[in-house]
């Protein structure tokens, strides 16, 4: 009793698994193949069967079309033997003149049957020794004929009163005549001088006439119809009768002469059905050969055509049923397209208010339910912007004193070894730094600004590092009154300046150029350096750390030019978007240039921007 449930069960989870899977497919899908499979299965059910059905009939159709072919030859070799007996029944009534042998009336009646019939080659009469009477075409019989050693005069004399037929031969009696024919020989009794006298009345036919009759018939592209004798079993026609001569085609006629019917032949290694049918007047038998793999080949072409049928039925079902489940299933798929773009970050979509009344209904709180994330979305990104440029101020304050304490400590210096001028230049230098630092707490200045803002700080640093450098700036009259954010320039110097330029051994050049390409104000720095290693080059301005470890203990435990091209490079994008930003380029040993990308408005442009 456990087995027979534990078996049920076994059976059941299968079954339940494919249900299960199916539930989980797309209603689209689900509608579409079942729909699909049932018209599918009612086709094949028709399909197998319509062809159960043709193949049964075109089976009997080969076997009795064969027939009727086997039929339609015998008929015909039938009435042309009859029409050749009805030839030798007037030969011999007009031959006779009351009753005697007539030499004129037989000579006459030779030449009106040879003027009258194409097929006949020659006519010809012997006497029971086998000597020439009459004969026409009027030939000589060849010496070595031996007319009485023939087997058409023995037949003759053996069976008087009786037709007899030879094989297909080449005819021999006559000097010069090489025809292709078949003896016809009859003994008859006539009178001649008052005398009862045995003669042979011999007419050779032309065997094109019978291969005429027999060669129009064919059954199917390769079938074929043969004559035997039915006596000695030999072939009498062929139309393949030189191969049969030559030993290189045969045929199963021990098998034709025992059958009166159809029967399936296999002695040539393939299925044929040969078709038997005697010819009684003459004791001959027609043997109609057909191929059934030329039958298979009909079934083969149906069933390719019914195939062709059935896929085209099929696509036209799975196209219909498609379109079916599509307007079904749309709204719910556009929901799920919405959804999916939901999930990838695009909030800015809706759904239409389309479709059946629950559709509807799910599409409103849907709606609902974005409007409300768009709304935290929004309140989130605000507090993140302030809480950013809070850190990036903070960020900025905590390097400007650093920076105020490097130089300072530099001016003690130079105050201790008496270098008044420098000093005065650097004190000078680092007021007229601030100040554009400052910038009456403005966020953006002009390049020119920055320009000089940058010349500063290098004329600074360059007293500091004892000249190690010199230093270029170049602008575009175009590029002097375009808008920057402020302190811009300034970290990546220091950064040329700390990581390039102070481990050179021949002084280093700084290149400073502003310029504007195509809307885009573009700043840059260059110098002759060490350059970028490849690897630390990959990662520049990516969420790794940015320093070269290569940080001054000189310079607090808070520097790090690394951290301060990041805080520029996130400013610029914060500011006017993550499209612009810092590109670098460095070759070792080479040197590196970093480009500042950000777009060439003027001042009446970021007043509107600002008003935005």
């Amino acid at each position: 009793m456990k087995d027979s449930r534990s078996k049920r069960r076994k059976t059941q989870l299968p079954f339940k698994r494919q249900w299960e899977r199916l539930r989980a497919s797309s209603i689209q899908s689900i509608i579409m193949w079942s729909f699909s499979v049932f018209i599918l299965i009612i086709v094949a059910i028709v399909t197998l069967l319509l062809y159960n059905k043709f193949s049964r009939t075109a089976e009997q159709n080969v076997f009795l079309s064969t027939q009727q072919i086997v039929d339609q030859v015998s008929y015909n070799l039938e009435n042309y033997v009859d029409g050749m007996a009805q030839l030798y029944r007037a030969i011999e009534e007009n031959m006779l003149t009351e009753g005697q042998w007539d030499d004129e009336q037989v000579t006459k009646q030779l030449d009106t049957i040879m003027s009258s019939r194409d097929d006949i080659v020659s006519i010809a009469l012997f006497d029971d020794q086998g000597e020439l009477l009459r004969n026409h075409p009027s030939m000589p019989i060849r010496e070595s004929a031996r007319v009485s050693g023939q087997s058409w005069f023995h037949s003759a004399m053996r069976v008087p009163n009786h037709l007899s037929f030879s094989l297909p031969h080449i005819q021999n009696l006559y000097g010069g005549s090489y025809k292709w024919v078949v003896s016809m020989s009859k003994g008859i009794t006539v009178v001649h001088d008052g005398e009862p006298m045995h003669v042979v009345l011999l007419v050779d036919i032309n065997f094109k006439k019978i291969d005429e009759l027999s060669s129009r018939i064919s059954l199917g592209k390769r079938g074929y119809v043969y004559i035997i004798d039915e006596g000695a079993g030999n072939i009498v026609y062929h139309p393949q009768q030189q191969l049969i001569y030559m030993g290189l085609r045969n045929e199963s006629v021990e098998k034709a002469l025992t059958k009166s019917a159809s029967y399936i032949d296999e002695s040539a290694g393939v299925k044929r059905l040969n078709t038997v049918k005697s010819i009684v007047n003459i004791g001959w038998k027609v043997v109609g050969v057909s191929y059934l793999d030329e039958m298979m080949t009909t079934r083969e072409e149906v069933n390719r055509y019914l195939i062709q049928v059935v896929a085209v039925i099929l696509v036209l079902v799975v196209l219909v049923s498609r379109l079916l489940a599509s307007m079904l299933a749309r709204p719910i798929r556009r929901m799920g397209k919405t959804m999916k773009a939901v999930e990838r970050g695009d909030f800015n979509v809706e759904l239409p208010m389309q479709g059946p009344l629950e559709v509807v209904q799910l599409s409103s709180r849907f709606n609902l339910m974005l409007e409300k994330i768009r709304q935290l979305m929004r309140q989130i990104i605000v507090e993140q912007e302030s809480k950013r440029k809070y850190e990036l101020e903070a960020l900025q304050a905590q390097i400007n004193p650093h920076f105020l304490y490097n130089t300072l400590n530099s001016v003690v210096r130079m105050v201790g070894m008496s270098k008044n001028e420098e000093v005065i230049t650097m004190i000078t230098s680092l007021s007229k730094l601030f100040r554009i630092s400052l910038s009456k707490g403005k966020t953006t200045i002009t390049v020119s600004e920055e320009l000089e803002h940058a010349r500063h700080y290098l004329t600074i640093q360059q007293m500091r590092f004892k000249r190690k450098f010199n230093f270029e700036i170049e602008a575009e009259d175009e590029a002097l009154s375009c808008l920057t954010l402020k302190l811009v320039l300034q970290p990546l110097i220091e950064n040329a300046i700390v990581h390039g330029i102070e481990y050179l051994v021949d002084d280093g050049l700084i290149r400073i150029s502003a310029r504007v390409v195509k809307g885009l104000l573009v700043l840059e720095v260059a110098d002759n350096g060490v350059g970028i290693p490849p690897l630390k080059l990959e990662s520049i301005l990516a969420d790794v750390d940015l320093q070269r470890d290569s940080s001054r203990a000189d310079e607090g435990p808070s520097s790090g030019s690394g951290v301060a091209v990041r805080n520029v490079h996130d400013r610029i994008r914060l500011y006017y978007g993550a499209q612009y930003g810092l590109v670098f380029e460095s070759e070792q040993e080479e040197g590196t240039t970093v480009r500042v990308y950000i777009p060439a408005m003027r001042a009446t442009e970021e007043e509107d921007r600002d008003d935005e």
